[in-house]
């Protein structure tokens, strides 16, 4: 099965492999990306290709997909977006992202993210799209509901990180409210 990729005005959103470990564990490195992510800092380049094994085996038993993020200006490796927990007989899935910090604030997480609602809602036919968030990731939170997602509820002790859980939030948009 070939690996969908596509084009923004700014980026290209591609398969990830090994040739991206690096660029991988510098971002995930960054205690600042992972601080809402709900997993630590990686602290070895290893934890990043183990990592992108996952993101292809995932994606081979149709559980998720997962993009790198490339700046065509540069082509650098700038961060992934993806669908997690994806149930295409559902007809839904999770959608998640991060971005090197150097590359925040400049509007390329919402053209990646209207790119894969998109091409989730067109080419997969899926009709609900989910992001789970910390209430205290603010930019995510405010990045989702520019974009029209709906704040749904609050999923208690959802999230574990730091040895700790913590309450997260639920957004969704349905297809139907999706403005190509």
């Amino acid at each position: 099965m070939d690996f969908p990729t596509f084009e923004t005005q700014r980026l290209k959103l591609v398969h990830i492999d090994h040739q991206y470990d690096q660029a991988y564990f510098d971002i995930m490195s960054e205690d600042k990306v992972t601080e809402y992510y709900g997993m630590d800092s990686l602290k070895k380049v290893n934890q990043a290709s183990k990592i992108i094994d996952s993101f292809e085996d995932t994606y081979m038993k149709k559980h998720g997909i997962r993009w790198g993020i490339i700046w065509k200006e540069t082509r650098t490796f700038i961060g992934t977006i993806g669908l997690n927990n994806l149930s295409t007989w559902s007809k839904r899935a999770e959608i998640g992202y991060e971005l090197h910090p150097d590359h925040w604030r400049k509007g390329i997480a919402t053209e990646a993210i209207r790119s894969v609602l998109g091409y989730s809602f067109r080419e997969m036919g899926l009709f609900r799209m989910g992001a789970i968030t910390f209430p205290d990731n603010v930019s995510s939170n405010n990045l989702l509901e520019k974009v029209g997602f709906k704040k749904e509820g609050i999923l208690r002790g959802y999230l574990y990180q730091g040895d700790k859980s913590h309450d997260a939030y639920v957004f969704s948009m349905l297809r139907s409210e999706w403005l190509d």
